[in-house]
């Protein structure tokens, strides 16, 4: 699995693997593969998810009028 996949992307290949588990029509050897493929994708998104949360920040007007970045929670 590629670290540099986009979120996104990881994203729409889930719902497609989500998809064809769903839909019983395929065989046991590859819903096992799709479904490890899954678990992958499932950890690389939370691992993005994760990081992008670090990185936001909030913009906060201090009592003197001055602004300042701040965690956001």
């Amino acid at each position: 699995m590629k670290k540099d996949i986009k979120f996104e992307t990881a994203l729409q290949r889930l719902e497609k693997i989500v998809e064809q588990l769903e839909s019983g029509e395929v065989e046991l050897d590859k819903s096992i593969k799709i479904f490890e493929e899954g678990n992958e994708l499932v950890k690389l998104c939370l691992e993005k998810l994760n990081s992008a949360e670090k990185k936001v920040k909030q913009l906060s007007k201090e009592s003197d009028g001055t602004f300042t970045l701040e965690d956001f929670e």
